[in-house]
């Protein structure tokens, strides 16, 4: 087939279903992006990059900005499309990431190709992320609702334009309205479950701080792209005083970018790390917390083999990789009672769920499986169990490639 992949960060979610289509040596793929060519990509694949020529017209309506970023980059990116279509190029099938809006013009270029949309979360004002926690979040206005409500026109407009869609988890397509939710798939990206598994003998790492850990230490793992509360970092950093006090030995590795966030706002006058310290400062021993910002794949892997507890902690919200990456390592997991979590894990049988407003019920936990290394190791053994008949790579590509054959013959309803 002739395969076009749109993605502002390509691969982005799109990695290994490439690596594989190029592999067989079958098909004809473009792909389009916003950076330079990605390192790793396969030689066949024929990478377009493109580049906006504007920002943001002064003093347009707050209200209007996003969308106005959004065509801009929907019509950078169809430029390169529109080329591509003059050198004779006709996707059989277009996979596109709508997010960041590259996808809006696809099929006024290409309308006889099928478009086949990665789905990632549908902003509602109510009842999800986007009112989850007042106290950090501040009060809404209806001026809020109004700007979430403007957040969404990208996604209909590319829910209307799409053939089909596809999502990685069944809470994920709940965030949908209900009238598109029969035309999304649930397949998930898959998980490497080799490079992903436990190994005993997972070789001492060192932390950039010059400690070293080891498998069989009680070591406590964290991770966030960024730490944000969006993803629990201010529950998890204000459990510290007492997860010392119940667990002194343990030493707490946090992974994550400490500037910036991915999601929600920015911290008050710095780093969200700054000013949730700030609040337990004197009251735990930072010799015992390290710091790693961001940690090559390998490195955060080889992590996640010696950790005794995984934590993971999010709002109802896209469920991150590292979660089950965690649990195809065999970690034994806690994390957060909400939508995305509850649905990969079961209290009691493949890992911990605690409130995530709740430190105290945090660290409690934590210090308990800490303490029961055979309940651990069970929790641990389950988790890895549920990646492996639900997450791993190889069935979910297959999943993913029949998807796609269907889309592309027009076999769907």
């Amino acid at each position: 087939m002739n395969l076009l992949f749109v993605h502002q960060g390509f691969p982005g979610q799109y990695v290994h279903i490439v690596r594989q289509l190029a592999t067989s040596g079958q098909h004809r793929i473009y792909a389009i992006g916003m950076a330079k060519r990605p390192p790793g990509l396969p030689e066949s694949v024929n990478y377009l990059p493109y580049g906006v020529q504007r920002g943001n017209t002064p003093g347009i309506h707050p209200l209007a900005m996003e969308t106005e970023s959004k065509l801009i980059r929907a019509e950078a990116c169809g430029i390169v499309a529109h080329r591509l279509r003059e050198q004779g190029f006709r996707p059989d099938l277009i996979c596109a990431h709508p997010g960041w809006g590259e996808a809006l013009f696809l099929k006024d270029i290409w309308p006889d190709s099928p478009l086949l949309t990665y789905q990632e979360f549908f902003y509602q004002p109510h009842g999800l992320d986007s009112d989850f926690e007042p106290d950090q979040q501040g009060d809404k206005s209806w001026l809020d609702d109004a700007k979430l409500r403007m957040k969404t026109a990208n996604l209909l407009l590319n829910l209307q334009a799409s053939d089909w869609c596809v999502t990685p988890t069944q809470f994920q397509r709940s965030t949908f309205p209900r009238e598109w939710q029969s035309r999304i798939s649930v397949i998930h990206e898959g998980i490497n479950t080799t490079t992903a598994a436990p190994d005993e003998a997972v070789a001492p790492l060192c932390l950039p701080d010059g400690t070293e850990i080891r498998r069989g230490e009680p070591i406590v793992t964290f991770v966030n792209r960024r730490l944000e509360p969006y993803r629990g970092c201010h529950t998890f950093l204000r459990a510290l005083p007492e997860l010392q006090r119940l667990a002194p030995q343990a030493r707490v590795v946090i992974v994550g970018g400490q500037q910036g966030v991915s999601y929600g706002r920015e911290a008050p006058g710095g780093s969200w790390k700054d000013v949730f310290l700030a609040e337990i400062e004197g009251r735990y021993d930072p010799s015992r917390v390290h710091f790693t910002d961001t940690l090559p794949y390998d490195g955060f892997l080889q992590l996640l083999k010696i950790s005794s507890v995984h934590v993971y902690l999010t709002y109802p919200f896209v469920l991150s990789w590292s979660l089950l990456e965690a649990m195809s390592c065999g970690c034994a997991v806690v994390g957060s009672a909400t939508a995305p979590v509850q649905e990969v894990i079961q209290h009691g049988h493949n890992g911990l769920l605690v409130d995530f407003f709740s430190p105290n019920d945090l660290a409690t936990a934590v210090a308990d499986l800490l303490g029961n290394r055979e309940q651990a190791a069970r929790l641990g053994a389950a988790a890895r169990d549920l990646v492996l008949r639900h997450y791993r790579l190889e069935s979910c590509l297959a999943h993913h490639l029949a998807l796609m054959q269907l889309v592309a013959a027009r076999r769907l309803p």
